[in-house]
C-alpha cells in the first residue's frame, strides 16, 4: 500500500521563514540574483516560475521532506508576493514543471550560494565555542542515501555492504563544522567511491584559517592533507592509527611527547619529515572491562600553550559534528531518509538547499541564544525546526 504524501495547511505564506528572518536572512534575494547573474541563470524571458522562486524553493524542500512537490511550491508561491502581480496562490505547476524549472537552475547556483554564505558563526565572546582564542572546528564525513535511479547509481555508485551492496546509491557529503553552534561552514559534495581524505585534500586549505583548531578522527590522517592544512596556519587535533609509526624523540613535561611524521620511507631516511607533538591516552568504561586507546597528533607543539589533558578532553569535541549530520540526515528531513532527486545533477542541487536551509535555522538558534548567555549547540535543533513550521501561517509578505 503507497504511503499517503502529507499535505500542506491551505493559504499558507512562507514568508516568515523568508523575510522574518530564516531563509532571506543568509539568502537575500539581491544576492540570489547576483548569483543568478553571475552564473547566467537569471530568467531572459519572464516563467511562470522564475529563478529566485525555484532557488528559495529548492531550500524550503528541506523543511517539507515529506510533502508532494506542487504542494511546496504552493507554500512558496504564497508567500513570494512578487510572483503573479502579487495575489497569493496564483501560480500553480506540475510537477514536470517543478522539475523542468529545477533543472533550468541546475546545481552551480546554490552552490556558488553556499560558498558565499556558509561561514563561522561565533563571536569573540561566544561561550562553548573557543579554546585559547582558537575557533573549535571538526571535520567529517557522511553518506548520503540517494533516489535508485540509474543516472544517480551509474554517477554517485553504491557503498559496500554485508550482503553484496547497499539498497540505494550515495552520494558522499564531507563537512566542516563549527563545534559552538553546529553550523556548517563548508562542505563538498562527491560521488561515494571518491575518499573523505582526497575530497580535504582540496576542500581545506581553502577553508581553514589561522584562528582555527581542527579535529579530526583517524580516517582523515595522510601526510599530504596533514602538510596542507598545516600550511594555512591551523591548529590541528588530529586521532591517528596506532600502526603509524611514531617514535619517542623527546619526552615533554605534560606526558606528550614530540615525534616526526613522513609522507614515505625515503624521506624518513634523508630526515625530511614535520614536527609533530604526540599524545597516548586510554578512556575506561566503568561499566565495561572495555579500553579504548587513542593517539592524537597536533601541530600545537608547546606544552604550555596547550596541556596534553586539556587537548585531550578537548578531542571529543568532535563528536559535535556527529550530532550536526543527525540534525541534517534525520531532524531536518523528517523521516524522508532518501533524497527525492532523480539526476545528479539535481541530487547535489537539493543537497546544497539542505546546507543552506541548515545553516538558516541555526543562524537563528545562536541569535536566539547568545543574548541570554546560553550555548547554542544545547538548544533542541528539533524544537527549532518545529517552531518555523508553525510560523508560517502567521508570516507577512515577502519583500521584493
Amino acid at each position: 500500500m503507497a504511503r499517503a504524501r502529507k499535505a500542506l495547511p491551505a493559504r499558507v505564506d512562507v514568508a516568515h521563514l523568508i523575510s522574518a528572518g530564516v531563509l532571506a536572512s543568509v539568502c537575500p534575494r539581491t544576492l540570489i540574483e547576483e548569483v543568478l547573474a553571475q552564473t547566467g541563470k537569471a530568467s531572459q524571458r519572464e516563467r511562470l516560475l522564475p529563478a529566485p522562486a525555484v532557488v528559495y524553493y529548492v531550500m524550503a524542500l528541506a523543511l517539507w521532506r515529506e510533502a508532494p512537490l506542487e504542494e511546496v511550491l504552493r507554500v512558496v508561491c504564497e508567500g513570494l508576493q512578487w510572483l503573479s502581480d502579487g495575489k497569493a496562490g496564483a501560480v500553480q505547476a506540475s510537477k514536470s514543471a517543478i522539475s523542468q524549472a529545477r533543472s533550468r537552475l541546475g546545481s552551480e547556483v546554490m552552490f556558488e550560494l553556499a560558498q558565499r554564505v556558509l561561514r563561522p558563526l561565533a563571536t569573540p565572546d561566544a561561550p562553548g565555542a573557543w579554546y585559547r582564542g582558537l575557533r573549535v572546528m571538526a571535520v567529517d564525513g557522511s553518506g548520503m542515501d540517494v533516489a535508485d535511479e540509474a543516472a544517480n547509481a551509474e554517477y554517485f555508485g553504491y557503498p559496500s555492504a554485508s550482503r553484496g551492496q547497499s539498497a540505494f546509491p550515495q552520494a558522499r557529503l564531507l563537512g566542516l563544522v563549527e563545534c559552538g553552534t553546529h553550523a556548517i561552514v563548508a562542505a563538498a559534495i562527491a560521488p561515494y567511491r571518491r575518499s573523505e581524505v582526497a575530497m580535504a585534500i582540496e576542500l581545506l586549505p581553502a577553508k581553514l584559517t589561522p584562528d582555527m583548531l581542527v579535529l579530526a578522527d583517524r580516517n582523515f590522517y595522510s601526510f599530504k592533507l596533514w602538510q596542507a592544512a598545516c600550511a594555512t596556519g591551523a591548529k590541528l587535533v588530529w586521532r591517528v592509527k596506532s600502526t603509524l609509526g611514531l617514535p619517542v624523540q623527546k619526552l615533554l613535561s605534560d606526558g606528550s611527547y614530540l615525534s616526526t611524521v613522513f609522507d614515505s620511507e625515503d624521506d624518513r631516511a634523508r630526515k625530511h619529515g614535520q614536527a609533530v607533538r604526540v599524545i597516548d591516552y586510554t578512556l575506561v568504561d566503568s561499566a565495561t572491562p572495555v579500553q579504548d586507546s587513542y593517539r592524537l597528533v597536533t601541530n600545537i607543539l608547546d606544552p604550555q600553550s596547550a596541556p596534553a589533558l586539556e587537548l585531550a578532553a578537548l578531542y571529543h569535541e568532535r563528536w559535535e559534528i556527529e550530532g550536526v549530520f543527525d540534525e541534517f540526515k534525520t531532524h531536518l528531513r523528517s523521516n524522508s531518509t532518501v533524497l527525492r532527486s532523480k539526476t545528479p545533477e539535481l541530487v547535489q542541487q537539493e543537497l546544497w538547499g539542505l546546507l543552506l536551509a541548515h545553516f538558516a535555522i541555526r543562524q537563528l538558534m545562536t541569535q536566539a541564544a547568545w543574548p541570554r548567555g546560553l550555548d547554542p549547540d544545547r538548544l533542541s535543533f528539533t524544537h527549532a525546526v518545529r517552531v518555523i513550521k508553525r510560523k508560517l501561517p502567521q508570516a507577512a509578505a515577502v519583500p521584493p
